[in-house]
């Protein structure tokens, strides 16, 4: 089967109410950083875009989104599925990028590499979908900010070495800065910028 062929299959069975249903699952966990929302849309895009992924992409990517891709998912027939699916526009610089698509997080450029928006707009910025194998087995994460009572907890596989440090830098920035989506096995949480990593000695 070409990429052209496999283009047209794996989208939402039905389309209204899995865009609906996955764009307030992203909400809410935007809203409430470190929650855990599943993902029940039925996209089954190719691989290495995972279900979770697909079905984001679907929902939060159009004509006028331009997606950059890590190197595990610039594939022909990925990117033939996202363009045919979305009708975003692929692009090779991530500092152009609306929405990035990230396979192997533990590789990715630096998050300074994607657009960070402007003080005036600070929307204009990159929202990273990194897909990880589970949200509670890698290294623990404790959060606090807005949208979290107390403190949060979460562990997304597979970050870079220097996460904590990046991530220090990003909040730094505010109110640019990217925000970041970890897209797990039918379920998903997020990190938006105003969110805290406390380091061990403040837990």
């Amino acid at each position: 089967m070409n990429a052209a062929t496999t283009a047209l299959e794996g989208g939402f069975s039905d389309p209204v109410f899995d865009a609906q249903a996955t764009f307030r699952a992203v909400m809410d966990a935007m809203a409430e950083p470190g929650t855990r929302r599943q993902v029940k849309a039925g996209a089954t895009p190719p691989a290495p875009l995972s279900p979770t992924a697909g079905a984001l992409a679907l929902t939060l990517c159009d004509q006028d989104t331009s997606i950059w891709l890590d190197a595990s998912l610039s594939t022909e027939v990925v990117i033939e599925w996202l363009r045919y699916q979305t009708g975003a526009t692929i692009v090779d610089d991530p500092a152009q990028a609306r929405f990035a698509f990230v396979a192997d997080p533990s590789s990715m450029p630096r998050l300074d590499a994607f657009a960070e928006g402007s003080q005036d707009y600070p929307d204009r910025s990159t929202t990273l979908v990194l897909i990880v194998e589970a949200l509670d087995s890698g290294e623990p994460l404790l959060l606090e900010g807005p949208g979290i009572e107390r403190r949060a907890n979460l562990a997304p596989t597979a970050l870079p070495v220097d996460f904590r440090s990046q991530w220090l830098e990003n909040g730094a920035r505010f109110p640019r800065g990217v925000d970041l989506v970890f897209a797990a096995r039918r379920e998903l949480a997020c990190l938006p910028r105003t969110t805290r990593i406390l380091e061990p000695a403040e837990a």
